[in-house]
């Protein structure tokens, strides 16, 4: 049975086209108010990030992160108790402000007297000509200029697909009328846990599924091995084991594991990784090349093999995060206005957070990668347990591990678990970005005491003194 396609209208033009209404919708500014401009939306305004990803996710984990400090309170002397996590309260708070800016956003597109949008589905039927289907009817459209910023979405393995059964992705757990009872995530990376983090916090018993024999496998060794022993105290883990089958009925799956284990849940979280837009697309029938993984090949200035057609965001970066994202978009912005002086986009220092308890950041080289580049490094590590704040925190478990050449003291990454980690790397991202040393660093700013900064500037001096 073929899919009735919907009546094709005539062809219309503009100057520029955008494809997607994330990152996508950054690029155009005022700059580009003498142009014609539409932004083609098949989603809400916003994006992934402002609907069904960091903003939301960071939004509940900080509520989770609050409910944490009300269980741990005795720790410090304090008597209080937690009586529950109001879920619906908790969701319409978020949800109720990220759909007002979503919806804000999408009203000042369509109250521009220079944009055009298109609610729609976006497919190329050429080099820079698209079909977008409105409906019932579809407008064929073409560009002198086209950006490509469709996103990605969650992948959903062979096993759960083929069920039949109801599960949930990143894309609509947070917006669940309750925590469920039982929730079985399967995955370890990061989406994976922090949103385990989040619905523990409100009170679901969490069982996590993960292939790999540890959780959060790209972080570096040190942060790998730590968090997953913390997650054994929280969670239910079966690490090393894949999914071979889901059975049941909605509200009780049984999921069966490859050694033969068998697992109750009554909701499954699938967590196991994005895959880019590309394909839904038809980006082929535009000449555009992809890689293996789908991602769109971008040159450094973010420009396709098709001359006029840029591409950023997920759908083409190898480092899938969303100021990574606003960087690309800056770069084409810029890029379309002034083709005789492109930008290049720089990912040589590209940081990132993962927002659990404990958290974690991260920039920069892993022991293992330096290890396998043959590098000579040295590393220095710091516990957060060794510093006032810290004493201040009765935190046991955070460090901060700083790796640098040896000789040179350049820094070539750094890794911190614990309270306040997504800002206190910042330092150190700076300091990669410009170039300056380890040793400089550490002994030339002042580091403010009894902050919890410190820590950082302790893995510095922690450093062989050969480092730098």
């Amino acid at each position: 049975m073929h899919r009735r396609l919907p009546r094709l209208l005539s062809m219309r033009h503009h100057d520029v086209v955008v494809i997607g209404a994330g990152s996508g919708n950054m690029v155009i500014g005022d700059a580009f108010a003498g142009l014609d401009v539409a932004i083609v939306a098949e989603g809400p305004f916003g994006g992934t990030c402002l609907n069904f990803g960091c903003i939301p996710s960071k939004m509940l984990a900080h509520t989770a992160e609050i409910a944490e400090v009300v269980r741990a309170a005795e720790r410090f002397g304090v008597d209080a108790t937690l009586h529950g996590v109001r879920w619906t309260d908790v969701r319409d708070r978020v949800f109720e402000r990220l759909d007002a800016e979503s919806a804000k956003g999408r009203a000042a597109r369509e109250d521009s007297d220079f944009v055009t949008v298109y609610a729609g589905h976006a497919r190329f039927i050429g080099r820079r000509s698209l079909q977008i289907e409105l409906g019932a009817e579809s407008v064929a459209v073409e560009a002198d200029q086209l950006v490509i910023a469709a996103g990605g979405r969650p992948v959903v393995p062979p096993p759960v697909l083929e069920s039949g059964l109801p599960f949930e992705t990143s894309d609509s757990i947070m917006r669940i009328d309750a925590p469920p009872r039982r929730l079985a995530v399967l995955g370890g990376g990061y989406i994976a846990a922090e949103l385990a983090e989040v619905f523990a916090a409100a009170g679901s018993d969490v069982l996590i599924i993960e292939q790999a024999e540890q959780l959060l496998g790209p972080q570096d060794e040190s942060i790998a091995e730590r968090f997953t022993e913390l997650a054994r105290d929280r969670f239910e883990l079966h690490l090393g084991r894949e999914l071979s089958r889901v059975e049941g009925e909605a509200g009780a799956l049984r999921l069966l594991l490859d050694e033969g284990t068998t697992l109750e849940a009554d909701t499954l979280l699938v967590a196991v990784g994005r895959t880019p837009n590309s394909d839904r697309l038809d980006v082929g029938a535009a000449g555009i090349s992809t890689y293996d993984d789908g991602r769109i090949v971008v040159d450094e200035y973010q420009r396709t093999d098709v001359e006029g057609v840029f591409a950023l965001g997920d759908i083409c970066t190898p480092y899938p995060l969303k100021h990574v994202a606003n960087r690309e978009a800056e770069v084409v912005a810029h890029n379309l206005r002034h083709p005789d002086d492109l930008m290049a986009t720089d990912h040589d220092v590209v940081p990132a957070a993962v927002f659990t308890n404990p958290q974690i950041a991260s920039v920069g080289a892993t022991e293992a990668d330096c290890r396998e580049a043959g590098r000579d490094y040295v590393a220095g590590t710091a516990r957060y347990a060794d510093v006032a704040y810290g004493w201040a925190l009765e935190d046991r478990t955070g460090f901060c591990k700083v790796l640098a050449e040896r000789g040179s003291g350049r820094l070539l990454g750094a890794h911190l678990m614990g309270p306040q980690a997504s800002t206190l790397i910042q330092p150190l991202v700076l300091a990669m970005t410009l170039g300056i040393d380890a040793r400089t660093l550490a002994r030339r700013p002042y580091w403010i005491h009894p902050a919890l900064a410190e820590v950082v500037s302790n893995a510095l001096l922690a450093l062989d003194d050969r480092a730098g």
